[in-house]
């Protein structure tokens, strides 16, 4: 089951009301929408009905129709599942749904890609197909500025599979590299180390003259802010691409 995650707290919220925030991304859907005691589909049915009975149809519900959409509830399924509510929890609140409803199963519209899904769930622009670098990547990956001045920050996004080359970042003194995971689940590796998975949140730390990598899992796109320690006589060197094998110990 591909894991729900939630940023939308921290986003709106994180400055306002942190401790709601992290109700909301870790515990609500970090944790509650997580379990497997209910499958995901399931979840999504209940939580329509559940807004539709408090009659709130504001984008929370929107969002939560796309959801059930995007996790295999077809046009006649939540047609039926509005019906059956509606002798329960009222009519003109299954008219409030149905017209919300429509536009999201509007088959006429553009099927949402999975990138543009995955740029839906993190708050940072995934940007252009990262190009100039693409002979150091195995798979698509996608590179988007977050600030030139002062000091340089990048999200580079990567596609399910996508990893970098075994690369080093040389310095004289200084040096180095930061990673800021921002959303889906990666992995980092240093060579002869145990392979660290990357998930929202958690930080890397780069020293300079180690040899590593990082990408996405073969099964999540991944995105991580990537910040360069400022030293004196810096470069980065690109070795092999990451073979098959090491890949899919790592993702096993």
């Amino acid at each position: 089951m591909k894991k729900i995650v939630q940023t939308a707290g921290r986003t709106a919220l994180g400055e306002f009301a942190p401790e709601f925030a992290h109700y909301n991304d870790d515990v609500l859907f970090g944790e509650n929408w997580n379990n497997e005691d209910i499958d995901i589909k399931t979840r999504c049915i209940i939580t329509v009905v559940a807004l539709m009975s408090q009659g709130i149809t504001d984008s929370s519900l929107v969002y939560h129709l796309q959801n059930a959409k995007d996790h295999g509830v077809s046009r006649e399924e939540i047609a039926a599942v509005v019906t059956h509510a509606a002798f329960y929890a009222g009519w003109p609140k299954a008219w409030a749904v149905f017209n919300l409803a429509k536009d999201v199963w509007n088959d006429a519209a553009p099927a949402m890609s999975d990138k543009d899904k995955f740029q839906q769930e993190i708050f940072f622009p995934i940007g252009a197909p990262n190009d100039g670098y693409a002979q150091f990547f195995t798979g698509q990956s996608y590179l988007a500025p977050v600030s030139t001045e002062q000091v340089p920050i990048f999200n580079v996004t990567f596609e399910p599979g996508c990893r970098n080359n075994w690369h080093i970042h040389h310095a004289r003194s200084g040096g180095g590299q930061m990673l800021i995971c921002v959303g889906g689940r990666g992995w980092y590796q240093e060579e002869g180390k145990v392979a660290e998975e990357l998930t929202p949140g958690r930080v890397i730390n780069i020293p300079p003259e180690v040899k590593h990598w990082h990408g996405a899992a073969s099964d999540s796109w991944m995105a991580h802010l990537a910040i360069e320690i400022e030293g004196e006589e810096t470069s980065n060197e690109w070795c092999e691409a990451v073979s098959d094998d090491v890949y899919e110990k790592v993702n096993q």
